[in-house]
């Protein structure tokens, strides 16, 4: 832009010509290299000799950042390891809040003591198929004991939304939900 703006000062004043800038010493580097666009000749409005504008220099950085150590770069990798879930502690956690009404609570006991027992009814008959027909009754559990807590308690609520797959691990486990009952 601003050699643009003195290619045409420089056709203003009555220069015949321009000249390009210096080309910028090559750095190693692992960009592309930039080289100038091709010079483009101007009609002359007043003057007879044509002038000649070049596209401006890009100037290489001076220094490149040094690439982060190869172990460095493998521990970023590996995903987290998932929290471990304390069923205990959140079912203390859903009794004291102050998020919702006792009796809001007595309703939400009650869903999941029917939805403990179908589990329960499901495993004992030995039906795997049937234990994923539970999923959306599961789900649309969770989604009311989140909408209830949510304003009241957000910390609760990132809690339940963040165990909800482990939970359902538990639920669909026949193993882990007899140690859990």
């Amino acid at each position: 832009m601003r050699c643009a703006a003195i290619g045409l000062l420089a056709l203003a004043a009555g220069c015949a010509t321009v000249v390009a800038a210096p080309p910028a010493p090559e750095l190693p580097s692992a960009a592309p290299a930039v080289t100038a666009a091709p010079a483009v000749t101007a009609a002359p409005a007043v003057i007879a000799a044509p002038a000649v504008i070049a596209a401006p220099a890009v100037i290489a950085p001076t220094a490149t950042r040094p690439a982060a150590p190869a172990k460095a770069a493998r521990e970023a990798a590996k995903p987290a390891p998932a929290p471990t879930l304390d069923v205990a502690a959140l079912k203390e956690r859903l009794r004291s809040t102050s998020a919702c009404g006792v009796f809001t609570k007595l309703a939400l006991k009650n869903q999941m003591d029917d939805l403990l027992q179908q589990f329960r009814a499901q495993h004992q008959s030995g039906g795997a198929s049937g234990v994923s027909a539970l999923r959306q009754p599961y789900d649309m559990l969770v989604l009311k004991v989140l909408a209830v807590v949510q304003d009241g308690d957000p910390s609760l609520a990132r809690m339940i939304s963040g165990s909800r797959e482990a939970i359902w691990g538990i639920l669909v486990d026949p193993v882990k939900f007899n140690a859990l009952a």
